[in-house]
């Protein structure tokens, strides 16, 4: 999720999957594939930098080599399942 001013100043935070237009005229206004408008104080660069940060941490997360402890089997030769194909 990304962080975005609106015209009165309150922030609000907004999927970034789900922007399909930003324009500039000369006010920021970001449309969701939803339909919804929204009317920002941020200039349409920031508003795409903040995209492309949200993004890179994401693949940063998603490439890092530590294994997460939840996801390993610690005693994997016990481990049967309860369903058989």
């Amino acid at each position: 999720m990304i962080k975005v001013t609106t015209r009165d100043g309150s922030e609000m935070y907004l999927n970034p999957d789900l922007i399909e237009i930003i324009m500039e005229t000369p006010d920021t206004h970001i449309t969701l594939s939803n339909g919804n408008r929204y009317l920002v104080l941020e200039p349409a660069k920031v508003v795409i930098g903040r995209i492309a940060n949200f993004k890179a941490h994401l693949l940063r997360r998603a490439a890092s080599s530590v294994a997460k402890g939840y996801l390993r089997r610690r005693d994997a030769e016990r481990y049967h399942p309860s369903c058989t194909l």
